[in-house]
């Protein structure tokens, strides 16, 4: 499980508050690192959950890992400025993000990896009508920051319409191995874990 999971640093959870507690971030993505995970995802939204461009870029030159930059990504300059502070990919969601077709375009020519947030079934077909490649299925809300009481079953269901060959991304709501083990076994190329990572809920088989 350890290869399909992608860590996520996100200093404050709109619902649950502080999220590092007093842990160094940098060290905490060494130590992941070392066990073998995917990959690593950084928010840099500071008004809502508290992150910024100098974590990314401080977490991205720690660690060899591909880090996923998480924002609400708006125009061109967000993009140019994601590959400057060496992220490998960025994520593009279709609920906030105006134009998103042309800012994916754009996001493949200048060598980012464009992951393609969707909420409902008719943001998949939005994404699949784009040609996404990578598709993050978000089994909460982010237009209600999250703090709806969205779960794994999400991607169960919008699993079964995702594009053939699409890399698929469960993110959010998933609180503990059984609920990753779900989406794994649904077809979920890979797991986003954030919130439950940092409440120690994956302690057991990440040991960081």
């Amino acid at each position: 499980m350890l290869s399909k999971m992608i860590i996520d640093f996100k200093p404050i959870s709109p619902q649950y508050g502080d999220l590092f507690k007093g842990r160094n971030p940098l060290e905490v993505a060494r130590g992941l690192e070392k066990t073998g995970v995917l990959g690593l995802s950084v928010v840099t939204e500071r008004e809502h959950f508290g992150g910024s461009l100098d974590l990314l870029r401080s977490i991205v030159k720690a660690v060899s890992l591909p880090v996923l930059r998480k924002d609400f990504i708006k125009i061109e300059d967000d993009l140019y400025e994601t590959l400057d502070c060496g992220a490998k990919g960025v994520l593009l969601i279709c609920s906030t993000t105006e134009d998103i077709g042309r800012l994916h375009e754009k996001a493949l020519s200048i060598g980012l990896k464009p992951v393609v947030e969707i909420h409902t079934r008719d943001e998949m077909a939005l994404a699949k009508s784009m040609g996404a490649k990578i598709i993050g299925i978000n089994n909460k809300d982010i237009t209600l920051l999250e703090k709806d009481s969205g779960t794994v079953e999400l991607t169960l269901e919008l699993i079964k319409t995702a594009p053939e060959g699409a890399f698929i991304i469960s993110e959010g709501g998933i609180t503990c191995q059984e609920d990753a083990q779900k989406a794994l076994t649904a077809g979920a190329n890979a797991v986003l874990i954030g919130t439950a990572f940092w409440q120690g809920k994956f302690d057991e088989i990440l040991m960081v």
